[in-house]
């Protein structure tokens, strides 16, 4: 597997503009040995627009005209409704990469919208249903959701599931075409390392600057060369986590630079190795420019250090 230890936005060896020709927002990076833009979308938050289907497909048209081409969903997201919309939206000319992911299942009238579904057979189901919302033959990576760290679900019975049963479906899927790459996520460092023989192309903790009990698993997928999708890249709304736009140091940055506290901690992100891959959500078109603004902020040394001296907070929150 390549290594990411030398790549940075500027390298010059990989393509500086998207299918449609648009400027890669944050430069390039690589996701499963292809080239996208450093910041991708997260469709998750499509879910609120499910009453203007018109509003959903012009943002992700949008997105494609911003030079974003690595967008994830997951069919249980909306059961169904944001791969629909993906598939409506996303031309193959686009060239842009969906990432979807499994391991959960829409959990309608539950205490919280998602149940688990860890199981082999459920994961193979998932990977079926995800094929046919998204019209596609293969999924180019598919994410296998784990429940062991961060904040959300955790499985209980029959849903305590080991890994290596997991990676063997996950395998042979990919041996079968239907997805091109293994994926992680809420994974912890010792399930990291027992995944890799088998091949994995990203990991998506919780993970930001206030955030970053995972720094031990970032430097394992750098050398690896692993690409680290962030999600809560913010923080998050839960109580209990903390959110990097509260932050003093963050909101000092912003202002010195003419930005939003949002947009400082998403370049943190990207000046802080250079495996990361963004992929914030909205379902805001203002907020979608902003988000891929950020791809262009420059932080200086001084800038750098005052962030980094920003204490870091366990996401490690159960639900349910």
């Amino acid at each position: 597997m390549t290594s990411m230890t030398s790549m940075t936005s500027a390298d010059s060896s990989f393509p500086e503009t998207t299918a449609t020709g648009a400027p890669r927002p944050g430069g390039p990076g690589l996701l499963a040995g292809r080239t996208v833009s450093r910041i991708g979308y997260g469709a998750m938050q499509l879910e609120r627009l499910h009453g203007d289907r018109g509003a959903a497909v012009e943002l992700l048209r949008r997105a494609v005209e911003l030079g974003i081409d690595h967008i994830d969903t997951a069919q249980f997201y909306g059961d169904g409704l944001v791969n629909g919309l993906i598939r409506e939206a996303i031309r193959p000319r686009d060239g842009v990469r969906v990432v979807s992911k499994v391991g959960a299942a829409p959990n309608p009238g539950g205490p919280i919208p998602l149940r688990p579904a860890q199981r082999p057979e459920q994961l193979r189901a998932s990977v079926e249903d995800n094929l046919a919302s998204l019209a596609v033959e293969q999924i180019p990576l598919v994410n296998l959701r784990r429940l062991d760290t961060g904040p959300g679900l955790r499985a209980e019975g029959d849903q305590v599931v080991d890994i290596d049963d997991q990676l063997a479906v996950m395998t042979a899927l990919r041996d079968e075409g239907k997805i091109g790459a293994i994926g992680l996520s809420s994974v912890t460092l010792d399930g990291l390392r027992r995944a890799l023989p088998a091949g994995i192309a990203c990991v998506q903790n919780a993970y930001s600057l206030v955030t970053r009990t995972d720094e031990d698993m970032l430097a394992l997928c750098r050398s690896e060369g692993i690409a680290w999708v962030p999600y809560f890249p913010l923080g998050s709304s839960f109580p209990t986590m903390p959110k990097v736009t509260d932050e003093p140091a963050v909101r000092a940055a912003a202002q010195s630079l003419g930005r939003t506290p949002a947009q400082v901690g998403l370049a943190w992100l990207l000046h802080h190795a250079p495996n990361v891959l963004l992929i914030p959500g909205t379902a805001n078109p203002e907020h979608l420019r902003a988000n891929v603004a950020a791809g262009t902020i420059v932080l200086d040394d001084a800038t750098l250090a005052a962030l980094d001296a920003v204490p870091t907070r366990s996401a490690d929150v159960a639900l349910g």
